[in-house]
């Protein structure tokens, strides 16, 4: 198979990696807040529930650390992509369907 759609391939699933980690994000950060919102509407004390709101910053900390470990291994890939020799740009009005509601990526040769 050709490099260029190996590579292809691969950024498919980078970026729906990363989508996927900001969206746990995203969904953490909002159950946290619905979790003091509805501690508060139940008129319930601070201490209540403390160590599961304490867990749940722990595991949004955890997504953050992922989240920083993705854009690493972007980053890495990016560069294994030109020590591969695959001098490509990507075609980002195509992007996955979280992105661009489309499953395709594109790549095109650059000179």
């Amino acid at each position: 198979m050709e490099k260029v759609f190996v590579a292809q391939r691969v950024a498919a699933k980078l970026f729906s990696t990363e989508a996927a980690v900001d969206q746990a994000m995203v969904e953490a950060t909002e159950l946290l807040a619905d979790m003091l919102k509805a501690r508060t509407e139940v008129n319930a004390s601070l201490v209540f529930a403390d160590d599961v709101q304490v867990k749940m910053v722990e595991a949004i900390k955890a997504l953050g650390e992922a989240r920083t470990a993705m854009v690493g291994v972007h980053g890495e890939l990016a560069e294994a992509q030109l020590r591969l020799g695959i001098r490509t740009k990507l075609g980002y009005m195509n992007k996955p369907a979280f992105l661009a509601k489309t499953e395709a990526t594109t790549m095109r040769e650059v000179g």
